[in-house]
């Protein structure tokens, strides 16, 4: 089964706008968005949690096709898969992959042909001429680009405004329950950790296009535009995008957040959630090299920054 080609990689920090990045790309002709396909073994083939259509993984008929081309059945994968995750695919590794120091070759080839069975089918079954994983984690997007070609486009967003969404309460749509909550400190620490770890791999020499959630609400139009120039995709005439809104159709997204379930017509607009003072501080000071390095500034709205 050969690989779809291209496949676009949508990684950063969570709370960052990946989800809203990958539905927008998911509206280009040809393009095929699968959501964080990072836990599609856990949440989709063992729990069983809904799809971006509405139905349960097991009653999707997309999911279902893609899982019988790819593995013949999902169960049949979902052990391996989840064993060698926990061998290859860590955060602590990030750092030896970063200076070329692969190991457990062997191990790393098996989990990331499983996810290239899964990007190939997935592009069969859609009739696709791209697909997009947001699974966001570095540590993924180095797994799969030491061995596959793959397109990693960097979301980043103000620390703040990231630490300011992590502590306030979200609920799953799926069963109501709350997501997980970070203090703005963690989430200072996280942020700067991942965008560090995709400046390192774009050092690698990787092909990654960063995009700011700021200049995609700002201007969605023109930064999809250019993001399709830069990574080869045919942007059509963007009729589903409007200064202020887009209009989404069904996706067949598996985990992330509740926007993935969206259809019709959305806001593009910033949605303020303030820290207080002292913790907006804390942030800043803490990812102060990158921040100031992605166009952020301490006291006024952010600039339009370099992608």
């Amino acid at each position: 089964m050969a690989d779809a080609q291209p496949v676009i990689f949508v990684g950063g920090l969570g709370r960052s706008g990946s989800t809203l990045l990958e539905r927008l790309l998911g509206e280009l002709p040809g393009v095929t968005p699968l959501g964080e396909v990072v836990h599609l073994w856990a949440r989709g083939v063992g729990a069983d949690e809904p799809c971006g259509c509405g139905q349960r993984f097991s009653q999707c008929p997309f999911w279902g096709k893609v899982g019988a081309r790819a593995f013949g059945d999902w169960r049949r994968s979902r052990a391996a898969v989840e064993r060698l995750r926990n061998r290859v695919d860590r955060t602590r590794r990030v750092p030896a992959l970063a200076v070329g120091f692969v190991g457990r070759e062997a191990e790393l080839s098996e989990y990331v042909l499983a996810y290239s069975r899964v990007y190939a089918a997935a592009a069969e079954v859609a009739d696709a001429r791209a697909i997009v994983d947001s699974s966001k984690h570095a540590s993924l997007a180095y797994c799969l680009t030491a061995i596959m070609d793959l397109r990693v486009v960097h979301v980043v967003r103000d620390p703040r405004a990231v630490a300011a969404s992590w502590r306030s309460v979200v609920r799953r749509p799926e069963d109501g329950r709350p997501m997980t909550r970070w203090t703005p400190a963690r989430t200072a620490v996280h942020w700067l950790a991942q965008n560090l770890a995709f400046e390192a791999l774009r050092r690698k020499g990787v092909e990654v296009v960063r995009v700011r959630y700021e200049d995609l609400l700002d201007d969605p139009a023109r930064t999809v535009r250019d993001l399709a120039a830069r990574l080869g995709l045919d942007a059509g005439d963007l009729g589903f995008l409007g200064d202020r809104e887009a209009r989404l159709g069904v996706a067949h997204t598996v985990s992330g957040n509740p926007m993935r379930f969206a259809v019709g017509r959305i806001a593009l607009r910033r949605r303020p959630a303030p820290l207080p003072p002292y913790q907006r501080w804390l942030v800043t000071a803490l990812t102060l090299p990158l921040f100031l390095a992605y166009g952020y500034r301490p006291r006024r709205p952010a600039t339009r920054g370099r992608r």
